[in-house]
């Protein structure tokens, strides 16, 4: 690879445990996200991503804010969310809140932007999900017109019109501008992001390839592309996977039945940590290993681990990041250079 692939971390600020396996309350969530993402910054990590949700088993809905929070208290690391409900948001007010986020980050500011696997978010914010397509479809277009940093003209149907707009704070490089940014469509020339959390990595090459076809098309430069997916680190294979097992599945279970999808069995928990899974759980070696095959196979520019795992407790997260930043990092550099 030309350049280092850059390697990052999310959460979506899910609901932990004590040590007495109590479930801790929103507030210490908060506080412990911002813990983790300082030790991220500490141990070299190149970017912390939160994601949105409006749901009782995670903590954040407005990752901007608690963002800022780890802005204050941090120095170099890149801070975005993972990911902005855009469909259910309005983007002028996201572009307006990732500025201000930018400014107090010093420009370390990041946009993700995503229609959203839950949709609770659409009636507590009064939309219909029969619009759940041209809701996102709108107002990624008008966002990419607002990064463009001129006054803006635009007309649809889920907002009200904006003729020759002014829109401020502007942000010091363009929020959502970055090479890790990301955006659905080749045609608004936004940086790709990949959330593969099933099945085998390899079968997202089409969708690359028909990326970069789709910027062919219109004459653009190749963007980057990254990829997010969950992960869990510890000392050995076998400790990683049983630590993180019985929490894995507690949560995949509610959501699963939610969706009418049955409870999910270990031989499908191993074989989503397997080679060919979409699970990044293991020893800080196969770990590593598991992301070189990845990078390597979808020519990706940038890795997120997706740490946290349902009730999981705040001391194994911080150990599985301080893992991932002292060995897996090294390991993958080393392999790919």
């Amino acid at each position: 690879m030309t350049t280092p692939l850059e390697l990052g971390l999310d959460t979506f600020g899910d609901l932990t445990e004590d040590a007495a396996s109590n479930l801790n309350s929103y507030a210490t969530a908060i506080r412990e996200v911002v813990e983790q993402g300082v030790l991220a910054d500490e141990l070299g990590v190149d970017f912390f991503g939160v994601g949105e949700h409006h749901r009782d088993d995670f903590a954040v809905s407005s990752p901007e804010m608690l963002l800022a929070g780890i802005a204050g208290r941090t120095s170099r690391i890149r801070l975005g969310s993972a990911v902005t409900v855009m469909s259910s948001d309005d983007p002028v007010r996201v572009f307006e809140r990732f500025a201000t986020l930018d400014a107090l980050s010093h420009g370390r500011a990041e946009l993700i932007l995503g229609r959203g696997s839950f949709t609770e978010s659409f009636p507590l914010f009064g939309y219909d999900l029969n619009d759940y397509e041209i809701l996102f479809e709108e107002k990624v277009e008008l966002f990419a017109e607002l990064l463009k940093e001129r006054p803006v003209t635009w007309r649809g149907t889920t907002r009200s019109a904006l003729t020759d707009q002014h829109v401020y704070p502007r942000p010091n490089r363009g929020v959502g501008g970055s090479p890790q940014s990301v955006a659905r469509a080749a045609r608004f020339q936004m940086p790709l992001v990949l959330a593969i959390i099933g099945g085998n990595p390899i079968r997202f090459k089409p969708f690359v390839e028909l990326y970069y076809h789709s910027l062919d098309a219109i004459g653009s430069p190749h963007l980057p592309v990254a990829v997010h997916s969950p992960g869990y680190i510890a000392d050995t294979d076998d400790e990683a996977r049983d630590q993180v097992w019985p929490y894995m599945k507690v949560m995949r279970d509610r959501i699963g039945a939610e969706r009418g999808w049955g409870p999910v069995q270990r031989s499908d928990f191993e074989r989503d940590a397997g080679p060919e899974g979409s699970w990044y759980v293991g020893s800080p070696e196969t770990v590593a290993r598991k992301i070189v095959t990845t990078a390597k196979t979808l020519g990706i520019t940038r890795f997120d681990m997706k740490y946290s795992a349902g009730r999981l407790p705040h001391s194994l997260l911080m150990r599985s990041i301080e893992l991932y930043a002292s060995r897996v990092m090294p390991l993958v550099h080393e392999t790919l250079s």
